[in-house]
């Protein structure tokens, strides 16, 4: 059980360090930033990204009630700008 934020954040750039992607490359706790993060229900949910890879970020989940983590690595395909102004 994760009863805080600050133990869920720790836990959650832990696992970040520890996954790989991309063919095994790894980050340092050191590259790694919180860009949001929330408590909904029971279930932690936390997006975390690094300046050390260009457009990965990960998305951590606990689980409260199963009391497991999972792990999704993400990357940014492109961006668009669409304008409001005719």
């Amino acid at each position: 059980m994760i009863p805080d934020s600050d133990q869920f954040l720790n836990k959650a750039k832990s696992l970040v360090v520890a996954s790989e992607f991309d063919g095994g490359l790894r980050v340092r706790p050191e590259d790694i930033y919180i860009v949001w993060f929330a408590k909904t229900l029971g279930n932690w949910k936390a997006l975390i990204s690094t300046d050390a890879v260009s457009g990965v970020y990960w998305e951590v989940t606990y689980n409260g009630n199963k009391e497991e983590a999972y792990v999704d690595a993400y990357t940014k395909n492109y961006n668009k700008v669409i304008s409001d102004a005719s």
